[in-house]
């Protein structure tokens, strides 16, 4: 399972079943879990934890340090889950200590070719990263979050679960849960109905997420008072609860 060019370092710590390709890099601080598969030429280095049934392609650059000129070597890390698929010339860097320290990336997530995760970038499970999309530092993402191809989000952003944006999206503000954007720089276009269709929302949760949507965004209210407004609607339908969760932790503001 292991390539003869490969180099694994001895203290790498490696799961029942992991492949590593040929001419790959694994170093010392590196955990990687059972069944996991590493094709040829990719680094995985720094202190990094790897679940398992994971898939990463050639040319990945996993767990290098941080991108941000403060850090001065510190033992940061990077966490991935289990059963993600990282496609070719991934870069995934560690954390920093003016952060949390750590970098994470949950599990079932579609990670496609060159796709940028900076650090302490917090993804949740289930995402889709089209080609290039690029998170710079800080960013945190909901589960199911899609990014089309080239979408880039501006360090410190958040951007909701079940969000989608377009194909070079440029994210300078929050993205609330449900919410289609698109544009430079991104502006609401909408409830990702398709998608929430097939994670199983029903037709009446669907109708009350776009009656939030237009308090949010088509009634002509301050944001202060479309908040009271989502409060009050939310103790009928729970759906709405996880937008009001998002813009009380909001820092950038959200795209209008």
């Amino acid at each position: 399972m292991i390539h003869p060019t490969a180099i694994i370092h001895p203290g790498a710590r490696l799961g029942e079943g992991v492949g590593v390709g040929a001419y790959s890099i694994v170093g010392e601080n590196v955990e990687i879990g059972d069944d996991t598969w590493v094709g040829p030429h990719v680094v995985i280095t720094g202190h990094t934890r790897i679940g398992r049934d994971n898939r990463i392609y050639q040319f990945s650059s996993i767990g290098e340090a941080p991108q941000d000129k403060k850090y001065g070597g510190e033992p940061t890390r990077l966490e991935i889950g289990d059963r993600n698929t990282i496609r070719e010339f991934c870069t995934f860097n560690s954390g920093t200590v003016q952060d949390a320290g750590v970098t994470r990336i949950g599990s079932d997530n579609w990670i496609m070719a060159y796709v940028h995760i900076a650090h302490d970038c917090q993804v949740g499970n289930h995402t889709i990263f089209a080609n290039n999309a690029q998170l710079a530092g800080h960013v945190h993402v909901g589960d199911w979050a899609i990014f089309g191809g080239y979408t880039g989000v501006h360090q410190f952003c958040r951007i909701g679960a079940h969000t989608m944006t377009a194909v070079g999206t440029v994210v300078l503000q929050d993205i609330p849960p449900y919410v289609m954007a698109a544009g430079n720089s991104a502006t609401p276009h909408g409830i990702n109905v398709e998608g929430l269709k097939r994670r199983g929302f029903s037709a009446d949760a669907l109708l009350c997420l776009k009656r939030a949507y237009r308090t949010l965004y088509k009634s002509g209210l301050m944001l202060d008072e479309a908040r009271a407004k989502l409060a009050e609607d939310a103790g009928a339908h729970p759906e709405i609860q996880p937008i009001l969760d998002f813009l009380a932790v909001s820092r950038r503001g959200i795209i209008r």
